[in-house]
């Protein structure tokens, strides 16, 4: 969002999107307790930022933004 605003686009957002819960369940043991399980799960959490009036600053600098590992970025033009 700081990027985006420090080359003049206007931004909107972040809005939050619902949360992806995706939960796996597994057996405890390798044979017998069928009743023993145990469950993981792995949220993924989506925003939603708009950048309305984007100049050609504001595409390399979004392209060029050093993120952290597991964190992605989607662009629609």
């Amino acid at each position: 969002v700081e990027t985006a605003q420090r080359t003049g686009a206007r931004v909107a957002g972040p809005v939050p999107l619902p949360t992806r819960i995706s939960r796996i369940t597994v057996l405890r043991s390798p044979h017998v307790d069928k009743k023993s399980r145990e469950q993981f799960e792995i949220r993924t959490h989506k925003r939603l930022i708009d950048i309305v009036d984007p100049t050609p600053q504001t595409v390399d600098a979004l392209m060029k933004l050093e993120l952290a590992a597991g964190v992605d970025v989607e662009i629609k033009l």
